[in-house]
């Protein structure tokens, strides 16, 4: 059997300014955007690079639904991104205003730091350490 995570959903508040967050300052490419009826749109991101796992956006439609964007783990991490130069991107993030909430460190998985997306949902952005074999 093979089986992957292929998307996951992330609820947020608004189509155009989730785009414009994940497009313009963490660089993902936009997959696709349809529209589903009037108020409904299919909208998918992903990092840019290997083709992993996507995020389909999806705009909150009632109060509940309302509540959890930007907090839809109950305040812990809720997305690791893994990159190939942490450095580089964090001065992305920096220079795009987007908060972090834990500075670099080195870790014995790699470096690592969490920042918040525009909603308040923390990431762990991890420059995995390079295993040699002994």
């Amino acid at each position: 059997m093979n089986q992957r995570i292929a998307q996951l959903a992330l609820v947020v508040a608004d189509y155009d300014e989730a785009i414009a967050f994940y497009t313009q300052k963490l660089s993902f490419e936009l997959v696709e955007d349809a529209r589903m009826s009037e108020t409904k749109r299919w909208v998918v991101i992903k990092p840019k690079g290997e083709d992993g796992c996507r995020l389909l956006l999806a705009k909150a439609a009632n109060e509940e639904q309302q509540n959890a964007v930007g907090n839809q783990t109950g305040g812990r991490v809720f997305l690791f991104l893994h990159t190939d130069d942490i450095a580089r991107d964090l001065a992305n993030l920096k220079a795009g205003n987007v908060k972090i909430v834990r500075e670099l460190s080195e870790e014995p998985y790699g470096k690592v730091l969490v920042f918040e997306d525009l909603y308040g949902n923390l990431w762990d952005l991890i420059q995995p350490a390079l295993h040699t074999k002994r």
